[in-house]
């Protein structure tokens, strides 16, 4: 399915702009949403392309860069971080060799810090794209990387 084929999924009105925007960004390859797709926002709903901008450089769920493959969210909320999140993003840092915002050369992953992930009761927490892992440990981060990078631990 194209990008105009995705958007006339929505009606034509601005307030399914947000739908439309997490649709398309959940869809594109590299989890972003490219200047064509905005573009094609802009003239489905009848809106300027900087009002469209305007939404999607806001909200810090969207990306106008690209990421990788596997979008790993790392929460940083105080409940996170008194249970051990610190080490679990230097760890991931030192493993993926980036900095955090950063995708590694593979275009494979993408490291970001975020507010609440909402599993304070399994902190510390992240997601991998829409799924969710809670009382990392270095341990349980090296299974979870391995899988994903298609290598047996």
């Amino acid at each position: 399915m194209d990008i105009k084929d995705r958007i006339r999924r929505f009606p034509p009105q601005r307030d399914y702009l947000l739908n439309i925007l997490h649709d398309l960004q959940q869809h594109d390859h590299r989890q972003h949403l490219p200047r064509e797709a905005l573009q094609a926002v802009a003239e489905y709903l009848n809106i300027t392309l900087s009002a469209v901008y305007g939404v999607a450089g806001y909200y810090s769920m969207f990306s106008l860069e690209p990421r990788g493959k596997y979008l790993i969210r790392v929460c940083k909320s105080p409940v996170c971080c008194t249970r051990g999140a610190f080490p679990i993003i230097e760890a991931l840092k030192e493993k993926l060799g980036v900095e955090a915002g950063e995708t590694t050369a593979d275009g494979l992953f993408t490291l970001e810090m975020t507010e609440c992930l909402g599993g304070c009761d399994g902190a510390p927490c992240m997601m991998i794209n829409e799924h969710h892992y809670g009382g990392l440990t270095a341990g349980s981060l090296n299974r979870i990387l391995n899988r994903l990078k298609g290598v047996s631990s």
